[in-house]
């Protein structure tokens, strides 16, 4: 493949993306409108048109996640290092879906924690290799990863869906087994999902946390920090408010657009029916 301008989708041999290239810089802007957008919608439009809507874009990415993994497999596309589905991304590809469709708050909340942290290095500093067709390939990774960032900012601002430390707990043991997943598939093909066997070749985060394995313990505590600093103010916000728990030892909690402040919530018939779908 021939080397182009770094500032366009391809450069190098292999078909590299370069980061913050001009492709990249377009998408991040792109991404920023959408999710400003996307949250306005859903706090103004219909309640039943923002839930029939999301319910059909949820339908949409799990089609096209079925079809994407179906397509790493085929012989012209079969690559060992990245057509198994093990990263945590490709997990994503399948729980952001469920999420839209079935609203269980174990999904909102892996959705929550993985799509804002471990999506969004994929999406700040993407290490992108193009090995058949470039436009396709280009346009599944951003539209998987941008819809990772989009799923959890609309459900969390734009629909009131807050993370609970039961929820922080539960999405911080499915990021464990994942790894757990990822590693036994990293020891059977040599490859490196997860980025858990050695860091990315391109910059990352990773790059400032040490040798491997030093920084899978780095990034395990980090982890566990941010994200409880991604929990503690929706906690507060929703004891001071009396939010409530969308179940008993919920992973969830919800508050609605229209709540007022502290105490008990009058709702009507209609926000009633909502929350209850949810």
């Amino acid at each position: 493949m021939p080397r182009t301008d770094p500032g366009t989708l391809v450069a190098g041999p292999l078909g590299h993306m370069p980061a913050y290239g001009s492709a990249h810089l377009s998408v991040l802007a792109l991404t920023v409108v959408a999710a400003l957008g996307l949250v306005i919608w859903a706090r103004t439009a219909r309640p039943e048109l923002v839930d029939r809507s999301l319910r059909v874009a949820g339908w949409i990415l799990l089609a096209n996640s079925v079809l994407w993994t179906v397509w790493g497999f085929l012989p012209w596309s079969w690559n060992i290092d990245e057509s198994l589905p093990l990263h945590y991304s490709d997990a994503l590809r399948f729980i952001v879906p469920l999420a839209l469709i079935t609203r269980a708050p174990w999904a909102i909340a892996v959705t929550y924690f993985w799509g804002l942290t471990l999506n969004m290095q994929s999406v700040l500093t993407p290490d992108v290799n193009y090995y058949v067709w470039i436009p396709l390939e280009f346009t599944e990774y951003w539209f998987a990863h941008i819809s990772g960032v989009l799923a959890p900012i609309v459900l969390t601002w734009g629909l009131g869906y807050r993370p609970t430390w039961r929820g922080y707990g539960i999405a911080y043991a499915a990021t464990v087994a994942w790894a757990g997943i990822a590693i036994t598939g990293n020891a059977l093909t040599g490859a490196n999902y997860g980025y858990l066997n050695r860091a990315p070749s391109g910059p990352s985060i990773l790059d400032v946390m040490g040798p491997w394995p030093q920084y899978l313990l780095v990034e395990a505590m980090a982890i566990a920090v941010v994200w409880a600093l991604m929990t503690w103010p929706w906690t507060a916000l929703d004891a001071r408010r009396g939010t409530p728990a969308i179940e008993p030892g919920a992973l969830l909690r919800r508050r609605l657009q229209d709540e007022p402040g502290p105490g008990p919530r009058a709702t009507d018939g209609p926000m009633v029916s909502r929350a209850g779908r949810s």
